[in-house]
């Protein structure tokens, strides 16, 4: 069954998706076109997101720092595959103040460049090395083809950038921080990704390697879902920053560069949803609980609201709420609260407050659970593990059922259209290979993977000898 107003998934995926965006208040479209109101329901999601990332990457000896908006056009022009890579999306302001400015400046699509000229002027010996700094920042590409959260000309993202002194240091850090990625996506989004490394054709502009996080939507599209670089000496040459190293000998530094999006939000829509709305996983979930009182009568809604506040007091004030609008039926609470996607659902009415119990209801099954209120804040958490465990279990199963092995080229364009991970021989070392597939299955190199067996075989569209699978699937 769907809720009022939002298309089934078998109908119109596309469709149900905007749905939810738009019904369950998450954004909304902007006068500037391309471009995306972020509203509280999903700003709180991001905020979440930021939250526990923020801590992992300080785990991790990073710290914040934040860099200008605006980068002067030539330094965008430094790296050469950077600039390549990124002059169709760049906006340039050309005027400030009433009159042209001397150099057009570029709102930035990412920061490497003004963010090494900085670096120049903090980095000159070993000392100064490792140098570990994120930024939370928005940033501006200009999109042809817009959806909310996935793809929008403005979005919000964090992006570290580190420095080293060796190629192998940098090497580990961008290996580092996809597994951080990789682990805050499967234990605080529930969502399962397969880890691996990028194809030369696939990779960032400017990057020796580009590793990747790749989800599996509902849909069977692959989402790139957050990726790592290493740069290594590249962007330090373009912007001489060199370091004295401890034989005395200056030397370039080596870089990396990870990120993740606001593209998240969408993640975890496409990930967990159905056709009654959102279903959020409780970690990342901005209200974790809602209370729905149920009264008849005034000194019905008394009783009821009374041992509402009863129950909980002493809880997280951002934990849960009490809907006590006396505007809407129940009925509509419920509706509302489950389009919303909250975790859990506490019922109370007149009888409850006699029982001394609740009726807990779950929004990834819809089951409904009778607790008395001795302990109830514990058998919430309970029951609030168990959903996160659940929808982890769901979406990585989904995964291992949507993944196939195929070895015909025939076979792969018959079966590509149905969606899913296909594990496939390609020569991802052949740039025509991959342009044959995006030509003529719309499909690409998603990674090659990291854990995947070792196995040989014939490439699937030259018949090359190739030394292990790839990762292939049509994606956003």
């Amino acid at each position: 069954m769907s809720n009022k107003g939002i298309t089934k998934r078998s109908e119109d995926y596309s469709q149900w998706y905007i749905d939810i965006v738009l019904k369950a208040e998450l954004a909304d479209y902007s006068p500037v076109k391309g471009c995306m109101v972020i509203r509280p329901n999903g700003y709180g999601i991001w905020e979440n997101i930021q939250k526990h990332l923020d801590r992992m990457f300080k785990e991790t000896g990073h710290v914040n720092a934040y860099f200008p908006m605006l980068i002067p056009e030539s330094f965008l022009k430094k790296e050469a595959e950077h600039v390549e890579g990124f002059a169709p999306e760049c906006a340039v302001v050309t005027h400030g103040g009433g009159k042209p400015l001397e150099e057009p400046l570029v709102i930035r699509p990412t920061s490497e460049t003004i963010i090494w000229a900085t670096y120049k002027n903090w980095i000159s010996s070993y000392r100064d090395l490792p140098l570990l700094i994120n930024q939370w920042a928005n940033v501006c590409r200009w999109e042809m083809r817009t959806r909310l959260f996935l793809r929008t000309t403005e979005f919000l993202w964090q992006e570290g950038h580190t420095a080293h002194a060796s190629f192998e240091e940098a090497e580990e850090e961008a290996l580092r921080m996809i597994r951080v990625y990789q682990k805050f996506a499967e234990d605080y989004m529930a969502m399962p990704v397969i880890v691996g490394k990028k194809t030369e054709s696939e990779k960032f502009a400017g990057a020796v390697h580009t590793y990747t996080i790749e989800a599996l939507m509902q849909d069977g599209k692959a989402l790139q879902a957050g990726t790592s670089h290493n740069l290594g000496q590249n962007f330090a040459k373009a912007f001489d920053v060199k370091f004295q190293d401890r034989d005395m000998e200056l030397k370039y530094v080596y870089a990396t560069s990870w990120g993740v999006s606001t593209r998240l939000v969408g993640a975890l829509i496409m990930t967990h949803s159905d056709d009654k709305g959102l279903i959020l996983p409780p970690k990342i979930a901005p209200l974790p609980v809602v209370i729905v009182p149920i009264w008849h009568t005034l000194e019905e809604e008394k009783q009821v609201l009374d041992f509402a506040k009863k129950i909980t007091e002493g809880w997280d004030k951002l934990f849960y709420k009490i809907d006590d609008r006396d505007q809407y039926k129940p009925g509509f609470k419920f509706n509302d609260w489950e389009l919303k996607g909250i975790p859990i659902r506490i019922e109370i009415g007149p009888r409850d407050v006699k029982s001394n119990s609740v009726v807990a209801v779950r929004r990834d099954t819809g089951e409904k659970i009778n607790l008395t209120i001795d302990n109830l804040k514990e058998k919430i958490d309970l029951l609030l593990t168990e959903i996160q465990s659940n929808l982890y279990k769901t979406a990585k199963e989904r995964l291992q059922k949507n993944t196939f092995t195929v070895d015909s080229y025939e076979e792969y364009k018959q079966r590509i259209e149905q969606g899913g991970f296909f594990r496939v021989f390609l020569d991802y070392t052949n740039p025509e290979v991959e342009k044959i597939l995006k030509e003529e299955t719309k499909s690409s190199i998603r990674c090659i993977p990291f854990d995947a067996p070792e196995e040989e075989g014939p490439c699937m569209i030259t018949g090359k000898p190739c030394k292990n699978r790839v990762i292939a699937a049509q994606a956003y």
